[in-house]
C-alpha cells in the first residue's frame, strides 16, 4: 500500500495519474494547501519542502522499511522503477524520457504556475494593476514558448519521450492541458501537434481516472474572507512562518523521514 499526500492540483494529478496507470493500491491523505496542512510536522517529515504531492511506500521492492518520496518528478521515477512501467530500462531511451521529465519540472510547471498566479491571483494582492503588467507578459510569453517546444517535439514523435507513452507524458499533461485556461481555446489551433497529444492521452481510461481523483476536495464553496486568508497562506510563506513546524518535525522520532 502507498500513502499519497495529495490535493487536486496539476502537481497532485501527476501522482494520481501515475498510480492509476501503474494499477497500484494507494490511499489518499488530503493535504489542504489553503488550510495549512502542508505545515503540519507529520507532513514535513515526509515532505520537508512543505509541498505536495508526496508518497510513503509501505511495500518497497527491497522488502525493508517504508520509503518516503517527495517532489513529483522523483515520485514518478520511483514508481516507474518500482513497477517497470512507463520508464524504459534501455539507457538511451531512459535518458531521453528523463530529459523531458526534468524539462517539465524546471520549465513548464514553474512557468505555468507563475503565469496563472499573476493573471488570476495577484490582482487580489496588489492595488495597482500596472505593477502586474511585466510579470504577466514575462510568464505568459514563456508559457507560449514552452508550448512551441512541446509542439515541435510532438511533430516528430508520438509522445514527448519518443515512440512510447512514458512518465514524460504523465508529468507534463496535467499542466499542458490547462494551456487553454491561460490562452483560450485558440492555443490548440496554433499548436496542433500538442492538441493531438492532449486529446490522445485524455482517451486513456486510467489517466482520466487519476485526473478526476478526489476533485471534490477542491470544490468546496468558501467565503471571500476565507479565500483571502488562503491566499495569504499560500503566497506569503517565509522561513520564519514554517520554522516552528520544521523544528517540531525534526523532534519527532516515529515514522519515515526523507533523507
Amino acid at each position: 500500500m502507498i500513502d499519497l499526500y495529495f490535493w487536486p492540483t496539476p502537481n497532485g494529478w501527476k501522482a494520481t495519474i501515475m498510480l492509476e496507470e501503474c494499477e497500484l493500491d494507494y490511499r489518499v491523505i488530503p493535504v489542504d494547501i489553503g488550510g495549512g496542512d502542508q505545515f503540519r510536522p507529520e507532513f514535513l517529515r515526509v515532505s520537508p519542502n512543505n509541498r505536495m504531492p508526496a508518497i510513503v511506500d509501505h511495500a518497497p521492492v527491497d522488502g525493508g522499511e517504508p520509503i518516503s518520496v517527495f517532489e513529483s518528478g522523483a515520485i514518478l521515477e520511483y514508481l516507474g522503477d518500482k513497477t517497470g512501467k512507463f520508464l524504459p530500462r534501455d539507457p538511451r531511451k531512459r535518458s531521453h524520457v528523463l530529459q523531458w521529465v526534468h524539462w517539465q519540472m524546471a520549465n513548464l510547471g514553474r512557468m505555468m504556475g507563475n503565469a496563472n498566479h499573476f493573471k488570476n491571483y495577484a490582482k487580489n494582492l496588489v492595488s495597482d494593476e500596472s505593477q502586474l503588467e511585466y510579470a504577466r507578459k514575462r510568464f505568459t510569453g514563456e508559457c507560449e514558448r514552452l508550448a512551441g517546444v512541446m509542439d515541435g517535439q510532438l511533430s516528430i514523435h508520438q509522445y514527448l519521450g519518443g515512440a512510447e507513452y512514458s512518465i514524460a507524458d504523465i508529468i507534463s499533461w496535467p499542466w499542458a492541458t490547462l494551456l487553454g485556461n491561460l490562452f483560450g481555446d485558440e492555443v490548440w489551433q496554433e499548436f496542433g501537434n500538442l492538441a493531438r497529444w492532449r486529446e490522445q492521452l485524455r482517451e486513456r481510461a486510467l489517466l482520466e481516472k487519476g485526473f478526476q481523483k478526489c476533485r471534490e476536495l477542491g470544490e468546496r464553496e468558501i467565503s471571500e474572507e476565507e479565500a483571502g486568508k488562503r491566499r495569504e497562506l499560500l503566497f506569503n510563506q517565509t522561513n520564519e512562518k514554517v520554522r516552528s513546524a520544521r523544528e517540531e518535525a525534526l523532534k519527532q522520532s516515529a515514522g519515515p523521514v526523507s533523507e
